[in-house]
């Protein structure tokens, strides 16, 4: 008699084979060889892999316009994080926008389109964003004109209230893009 577990999970395989348990009866048949049955194999394939075939590649830092210490973007294999963008129209030296909090996120929504775009990204990739604001009462006419950006899918979204942001924006927004 076999000390094997009595359920054992297995891995489909065209043949048949008879698989012996002690609560299901003996000479049951089943579909699949035992996971044990291939455990050596598996072992013993992970361990002549490549070791550089296990190692991701290296992030990519993407710098921006000015002389800031963060970089605009940062490509990790398939997912790209992009630094948060207020309603800036230049970044030497950085100016916002005038018009207040619809203004302010049309321009960062367009700053953000413009860096996934030099990443070889569209607003389609996006997958999250956090929306930073410094007036939580503005949530309704900034959600106005972000909603107008993603018309075809929502991505998964936080929003919060701070005390400041820089140089006195009404909205940042950051935002992750995925793009196998």
């Amino acid at each position: 008699m076999s000390s094997w577990p009595v359920k054992t999970p297995t891995f489909a395989a065209p043949s048949r084979h008879i698989e012996h348990s002690k609560s299901e009866g003996a000479g049951r048949r089943t579909s699949g060889v035992p996971l044990r049955w291939l455990w050596p194999a598996l072992v013993g394939f992970t361990a002549c892999a490549s070791p550089a075939a296990n190692v991701p590649p290296p992030a990519v830092y993407v710098a921006g316009e000015g002389n800031f210490p963060f970089s605009t973007a940062v490509r990790a294999g398939p997912t790209l994080y992009l630094a948060g963008q207020v309603g800036t129209t230049t970044m030497s030296p950085p100016t916002l926008i005038a018009g207040g909090i619809e203004a302010e996120t049309r321009q960062a929504l367009e700053n953000i389109k413009g860096v996934l775009e030099k990443n070889g990204a569209t607003l389609d990739d996006i997958v999250k964003c956090t929306v930073m604001m410094a007036d939580m009462r503005e949530w309704a006419a900034m959600n106005t004109v972000y909603a107008s950006y993603f018309p075809k899918h929502k991505p998964a979204r936080s929003s919060f209230g701070t005390s400041g942001l820089a140089l006195g924006a009404r909205v940042e927004i950051e935002c992750t893009a995925y793009r196998p």
